[in-house]
C-alpha cells in the first residue's frame, strides 16, 4: 500500500493528457521573479553575453543546491555517505566498453572504422547511460557478481542480460549522435572532429544505421517481447523528436509544451525505457517498473534542460562541441522560452528567425536581462527531485549493496543539474 501511494503521488505530479506527461509539467514551472535593477544593462557581442550569463548564474549555485536537496532530507536512509556513482560500476564499465568494441566490428574496413569512431579508448564519453542502468539493476535487488578472473562474462545470466540493455542503449545513443551531427552539420563532438566532418555525411549516416542494426540483433537475443517493444519505441521516438525539431511551425517553436514533448522523445525516452527494461528483466512488479521509468524520464528531462543552459553559458572547450549551437540553428530551447515570458517582444525575433546574426545578439541580450537561465535550472531541479523521489519510493531493503546503488542514483540527479559540461 505504501508503494502504491508513493507511486500514485509521483504519477499525479507527472501525469498528463497523454503518456508523455508534458502538459502537467507546465504547471510546475516557477513564476518569474522581479528583475534586479542591474539586470537591464545592454551587453556587448554574443560571446560577452554568454560569459556574462555564466558568471551571473554561477553565484546562485548554493541556492539551487538547497532547493534540489529537499528529497535527500526526506529519507535519511539514503544520505549516509557521499558516493562516486561511476566508481561503483567501474569494473563493469570496462567490460562493457570492450564488449561494445567487439560488437561494432564490420567486414568493410571503412564502415568498421566509422562504426568504432566513438567507441575507441579515450573518446567513449562519460558512459552516463550505462552507469545509470547498471546502478538501477543493483538498486532493484540484482547484485553485481564477481567477474570471472580471465575477464569473461559475468557469472549470472540475469546480470548479463541487463548488461546487454546497457550495451544496446549506448549503441542507440551513439547512432543518434552520428545522425544528429549530420543534420546539424556539426564539426566537433566529444572534443574531437565529428565523424561526418572526417568521413563525410554518407558514411556517418551508414555508420549510425549499422550501429542501430547491431543494437537490434542484440535486442532480439534477449527474447523478451516487452523489452524489444520498449527499445523499438525508443528508436521511433528519436526519429519523431528529430522530425518535430526540423518541422516546427511558429506557434510550436514558442510552445513550452511542444519543447518538453520533443525533449522527451529526443533525450528522455531512451534512458526511461531502458530503466524500465532493466526492471522488467529482473521480474519486478509493474509498480516498480514504472518507478524505474519515472526515474529515467525525469533524469533525462533534467539532463537536457541543463544541456540547453550550457549551450548558452558553456564554452566550446568545456562542451566538446560548439556553444550557441541551438540558437544559431534556429532551435528555441527553454532559456529563450522563459525569457520570452518576461519579454514578449522576443516573439517577433523568434518569428523572424536567427539566420541574421543581429537577431541572435538581440535574443541573447533579452536572455541576459531575464531569468531564463535561472528558471531553466529551477525546472531541471524539479525534475531531478522527481527522479530522486522515484528511487526513494522503491520497496525498502536492508541490503547494503542495494541501498548504496540507490544512494548513487540519487547522487546522479544532483550531478546532472550542477555539472558545467
Amino acid at each position: 500500500m505504501m508503494l502504491s501511494r508513493a507511486l500514485s503521488r509521483i504519477l499525479r505530479i507527472t501525469r498528463t493528457k497523454n503518456a508523455l506527461g508534458c502538459r502537467s509539467l507546465l504547471s510546475h514551472r516557477l513564476d518569474p521573479l522581479p528583475i534586479s535593477d542591474g539586470s537591464s544593462s545592454t551587453l556587448g557581442d554574443s560571446t560577452q553575453k554568454v560569459y556574462s550569463c555564466r558568471e551571473h548564474y554561477s553565484s546562485s549555485t548554493p541556492a539551487r543546491l538547497g532547493f534540489t536537496h529537499q528529497i535527500h532530507h526526506q529519507s535519511t536512509s539514503l544520505v549516509e555517505e557521499q558516493l562516486d556513482p561511476f566508481s561503483l560500476v567501474a569494473d563493469e564499465l570496462l567490460v562493457l566498453a570492450n564488449k561494445l568494441r567487439q560488437m561494432v566490428v564490420a567486414e568493410v574496413p571503412k564502415l568498421a572504422s566509422a562504426a568504432e569512431y566513438f567507441f575507441k579508448i579515450g573518446v567513449e564519453g562519460k558512459r552516463f547511460r550505462p552507469t545509470v542502468l547498471l546502478l538501477m539493476a543493483t538498486a532493484l535487488n540484482v547484485h553485481i557478481p564477481e567477474p570471472i578472473p580471465n575477464g569473461g562474462p559475468m557469472a549470472t545470466e540475469l546480470r548479463a542480460r541487463q548488461q546487454r540493455i546497457a550495451e544496446i542503449t549506448e549503441m542507440i545513443h551513439v547512432a543518434s549522435l552520428l545522425h544528429d551531427d549530420v543534420l546539424d552539420d556539426a564539426d566537433t563532438r566529444r572534443g574531437i572532429k565529428s565523424l561526418n566532418f572526417v568521413m563525410g555525411n554518407k558514411v556517418s549516416v551508414l555508420a549510425g544505421d549499422f550501429l542501430l542494426s547491431r543494437a537490434c540483433v542484440a535486442l532480439a537475443s534477449l527474447r523478451n517481447t516487452e523489452v524489444v517493444s520498449l527499445l523499438a519505441t525508443v528508436v521511433e521516438h528519436l526519429v519523431t523528436g528529430e522530425t518535430m525539431q526540423m518541422t516546427t511551425t511558429t506557434e510550436q517553436r514558442c510552445s513550452m509544451e511542444y519543447y518538453l514533448q520533443k525533449t522527451y522523445y529526443k533525450t528522455a525516452s531512451l534512458i526511461s525505457n531502458s530503466c524500465k527494461a532493466v526492471a522488467l528483466l529482473a521480474g519486478q512488479t509493474a509498480e516498480v517498473a514504472t518507478l524505474a521509468f519515472e526515474y529515467g524520464r525525469n533524469l533525462g528531462l533534467a539532463f537536457q534542460l541543463i544541456d540547453d543552459v550550457l549551450d548558452f553559458t558553456g564554452t566550446s572547450a568545456s562542451l566538446g562541441k560548439g556553444s550557441l549551437s541551438d540558437i544559431r540553428h534556429g532551435i528555441v530551447t527553454a532559456p529563450i522560452l522563459f525569457a520570452m515570458e518576461e519579454f514578449p517582444q522576443l516573439r517577433a525575433i523568434i518569428d523572424e528567425g536567427f539566420e541574421d546574426p543581429k537577431n541572435v545578439n538581440l535574443a541573447l541580450e533579452y536572455l541576459g536581462k531575464s531569468r531564463g537561465i535561472q528558471r531553466t535550472r529551477e525546472l531541471a531541479a524539479q525534475h531531478a527531485n522527481l527522479a530522486a523521489e522515484a528511487i526513494d519510493s522503491l520497496p525498502e531493503t536492508d541490503d547494503e549493496d542495494v541501498r548504496r546503488s540507490r544512494r548513487a542514483l540519487i547522487d546522479i540527479t544532483q550531478r546532472v543539474i550542477t555539472r558545467n559540461k
